[in-house]
């Protein structure tokens, strides 16, 4: 404990005196983190609405491989990711490998199959007569998954916080595409592995990491007042 006590008094004082390396690779680690999961939401929120709500054959299937996604290692993201960016790969011309753009798009598939998966569980634990009452009425697709979407929105937001974390400090996949070049395109996540297997700068390391669980705090927590704040605003309308 001593040891780990010594390395925390050093640590502390590297982020209180806004070192330059700390709040660069912050900045880029919000941004990654973010874009990664708007675009993740976009593309699997309606994707798992669409699980949840449909009636198609195969449903179940679908269903199944996108739970059985949330478990797939992020090396091997990372390796496949890499593999189709590489120049012989499929989009090798592109020549994003080893680039942040790279990283980017590793990120927002590591983070997708959160908001699919998450998204149709949270449609699928609706009341069952609920999405067959609205269809009775005669609703369409879209009123149905605008209904399912608002009465699933605390998992649905559940999801979004999934993918957001995921995101914000997954490290193996960032590693892999991006190669963990330092001044180029590292994370929070990926330089604390760097400054511990590399330079063992175990202060500079404990830095990092506490600033990194900070900033996946304050997010996490602004996801969810956010969340609090719509369903009070929502039920302030219903009672006027």
């Amino acid at each position: 404990m001593g040891f780990l006590w010594h390395q925390l008094r050093e640590a502390v004082p590297l982020i209180w005196s806004g070192h330059d390396d700390i709040m660069r690779l912050g900045w880029v680690s919000i941004r990654l983190a973010l874009v990664a999961t708007a675009i993740a939401s976009a593309i699997g929120i309606p994707l798992g609405c669409a699980i949840g709500i449909g009636r198609f054959r195969g449903r179940r299937v679908v269903h199944a491989i996108a739970n059985a996604s949330l478990a797939v290692p992020s090396v091997i993201v990372g390796v496949v990711v890499l593999i189709l960016l590489l120049p012989r790969g499929v989009l090798g011309g592109l020549r994003i490998e080893f680039t942040l753009t790279g990283v980017y798009v590793a990120q927002t598939l590591l983070a997708l199959p959160y908001t699919v998966a998450l998204t149709a569980a949270a449609v699928n634990a609706l009341p069952p007569g609920l999405l067959d009452q609205a269809r009775a009425l005669g609703a369409g697709r879209g009123q149905l998954s605008r209904l399912a979407l608002r009465e699933a929105r605390i998992g649905v937001l559940a999801a979004v916080i999934a993918a957001l974390g995921t995101a914000l400090s997954e490290v193996g996949a960032v590693v892999i595409v991006g190669g963990n070049i330092q001044n180029h395109d590292q994370t929070l996540a990926s330089a604390v592995l760097q400054q511990t297997t590399d330079y063992t700068d175990y202060p500079n390391a404990l830095a990092l990491a506490i600033v990194l669980l900070v900033l996946t705090g304050l997010l996490m927590a602004a996801l969810t007042v956010l969340g609090q704040r719509n369903d009070a605003l929502r039920l302030r309308l219903r009672t006027r």
